[in-house]
C-alpha cells in the first residue's frame, strides 16, 4: 500500500513537473512573439534595449503581481508575500536553466545582461530580501526599501 502511495506522488510529481515546462514554453515563446513589437514602440521613442526586457519581464509577472496586490489590499500579507515571491523566483528560476540549457545545446553563447550596476543592485536586493524575510518579522520600511531599489534599477535602465 505505502509504495503505491510513492508511485502515485512520483507519478504525480512528473506530470506537474512536464506541465510546468510546458507553461514556461508557452511564455517563453509568447515573450518571444510579443519582443519585436515591444522593441519596435522602444525604438521608436529612443529608450534603451535594456527597456525591452524589463517590459516583457513585466508583462509575464503581471497576473500574479496584481494577485499580490489584491491579496495585500485584503490584508492577506502572507498571501500576497508568496504570489509575489513564488512568482519571481519560479520566473527566474525556472527560466535562466532552461534559457542555458537551450543555449548549451544550441552552442549560442548566453548573455543575462547585467552590468556592474545591474549586478549591484541584484547583490543588494538579495541582502535586504536577506534581512527583510530572515528576521520572521516585516515592516512597511523593509518594503520601501525594495521599492527604492527596485526603482533605482527602473531609473537606471530607462538612463544610462
Amino acid at each position: 500500500m505505502r509504495r503505491r502511495g510513492k508511485r502515485r506522488g512520483r507519478a504525480a510529481a512528473g506530470i506537474g513537473a512536464l506541465l510546468m515546462l510546458a507553461c514556461l514554453g508557452a511564455v517563453i515563446l509568447l515573450a518571444k512573439a510579443l519582443a519585436p513589437s515591444v522593441e519596435a514602440v522602444a525604438s521608436s521613442v529612443q529608450a534603451p534595449k535594456a527597456v525591452v526586457g524589463v517590459v516583457i519581464a513585466a508583462i509575464v509577472l503581471l497576473p500574479e503581481g496584481l494577485s499580490a496586490l489584491a491579496a495585500a489590499r485584503a490584508n492577506r500579507i502572507q498571501t500576497s508575500l508568496n504570489l509575489a515571491l513564488g512568482s519571481a523566483m519560479a520566473s527566474i528560476g525556472l527560466t535562466i536553466p532552461v534559457v542555458a540549457a537551450i543555449s548549451l545545446a544550441t552552442h549560442h553563447p548566453l548573455m543575462l545582461g547585467l552590468d556592474l550596476k545591474g549586478t549591484t543592485l541584484l547583490g543588494l536586493s538579495l541582502l535586504v530580501a536577506t534581512v527583510s524575510l530572515g528576521t520572521g518579522r516585516t515592516i512597511g520600511l523593509q518594503g520601501v526599501v525594495h521599492l527604492v531599489i527596485f526603482g533605482v534599477y527602473l531609473f537606471t535602465t530607462a538612463v544610462p
